[in-house]
């Protein structure tokens, strides 16, 4: 059977402006001209044949009949609403993540297939750079770094601890630390001002291996390529066991012996004026509800 119904524009231009008391603030809300609000709503009272407003000074005040019709239009738009919703294809939201780029490849790119599961409506990009960038959603809107936890304006979420040790291919047979010497040290400086959390120079103030020169050797600006060089018998780093976790699980890399030097712990970290984005916490708690990192038992010692 059809419905015979007044125009939805007249049903739409009756709600808003009787939910609002004013065609002028309908207007508004709905992109018109007053007079077209008030010429709907005229038309809508013609049609049913009574009147639904009492018209007052720059006010509209509902009869009896009006309060009915508010009601049951009120419930029905928002039916409507919900059900658009429901049906409306998934919409999907960009974030940008920046961090280091050993971070990106070695810890989190290889978990990204579980976010896309977890998230499916989030489109994460990965900007990875040694130095810190501006968290402005220009950027970048999140980042994983290394560093203190105490940024002012952001919030810092610690992931896992940096702790730093020689790592070295199982090929080179190196047991002890005064072996050093006879061994090729490959560094890791990043480009740009800022220094390596670790180096070999502060780990041989600690270590005092007679007779090691801890400035030479080949210099990486990647640690991606630092561990490449490693894995491949080259040399012996100075890395950040988080990183090598799987190589040392695994027995390519070993750590034969320390020191092991504390640098400053992994962070996630976003503006506290986005603690409200549901789409930044869905990925914040995505990250933190990761299994934390953890370090196999030392290897050859």
């Amino acid at each position: 059977m059809s419905r015979r119904l007044p125009s939805l524009s007249a049903l739409r231009a009756f709600e808003s402006a009787a939910r609002l008391g004013s065609a002028k603030r309908a207007a508004a809300e709905l992109s018109v001209t007053p007079a077209a609000i008030s010429h709907q709503l005229r038309q809508l009272e013609d049609e049913l044949g009574l009147a639904l407003f009492v018209r007052r000074p720059r006010q509209l005040v509902l009869t009896a009949p009006g309060q009915d019709l508010q009601r049951a239009l009120g419930e029905a738009f928002a039916t409507i609403a919900g059900a658009v919703e429901r049906v409306r294809a998934p919409q999907r939201r960009s974030l940008t993540l920046s961090t280091t780029p050993a971070v990106a490849s070695r810890w989190l790119v290889p978990r990204l297939p579980q976010l896309r599961e977890a998230c499916a409506g989030l489109d994460l990009r990965i900007h990875v750079s040694h130095e810190p960038v501006t968290l402005d959603g220009v950027e970048a809107d999140v980042a994983i770094r290394y560093g203190s936890g105490r940024w002012p304006g952001l919030v810092a979420h610690k992931l896992f601890d940096n702790l730093f040790a020689p790592v070295c291919s199982p090929m080179l047979r190196l047991r002890d630390r005064r072996e050093l010497p006879r061994h090729t040290l490959l560094h890791f400086a990043p480009p740009g001002a800022r220094s390596a959390p670790v180096d070999w120079a502060m780990w041989q103030s600690q270590a005092r291996v007679p007779g090691l020169d801890a400035g030479v050797g080949p210099v990486f600006s990647d640690e991606t390529h630092t561990i490449s060089a490693a894995l491949a018998g080259q040399g012996v780093a100075l890395m950040s066991l988080a990183l090598v976790a799987e190589e040392l699980r695994a027995g390519s890399l070993v750590r034969p012996f320390g020191p092991e030097l504390q640098a400053e712990p992994f962070h996630l970290v976003y503006p506290d004026s986005r603690e409200q984005d549901c789409w930044l916490l869905t990925l914040r708690d995505w990250i933190l509800g990761l299994p934390p990192l953890a370090l196999p038992a030392r290897g050859v010692r």
